[in-house]
């Protein structure tokens, strides 16, 4: 994380992972895993990513109005699980 002072206000920069899936039918659904609930979608790799900056700061402009902590990717462990299905 990177804080910096803006006016009164403390800014700090956060990192989030975002999931992309290719629909069948055209374009990209992502999902925030960190952000329960914040999904978006975009035609291409690029709007989708856009999608997804908007789709967060509007989450946390929303925990921040309820007066709740915004969370952090901090403490994640990502693995990658392989299993057999049947075909």
């Amino acid at each position: 994380m990177y804080y910096h002072e803006q006016g009164r206000d403390a800014m700090r920069l956060v990192n989030y992972r975002i999931l992309f899936r290719e629909e069948p039918e055209g374009g990209y659904t992502v999902i925030v895993p960190a952000l329960p609930g914040c999904v978006t979608f975009g035609e291409t790799v690029d709007e989708a990513i856009a999608m997804a900056r908007e789709a967060v700061e509007v989450y946390i402009e929303s925990l921040r109005e309820k007066g709740e902590e915004v969370p952090a990717e901090e403490g994640y462990l990502e693995y990658r699980l392989t299993v057999e299905v049947p075909g």
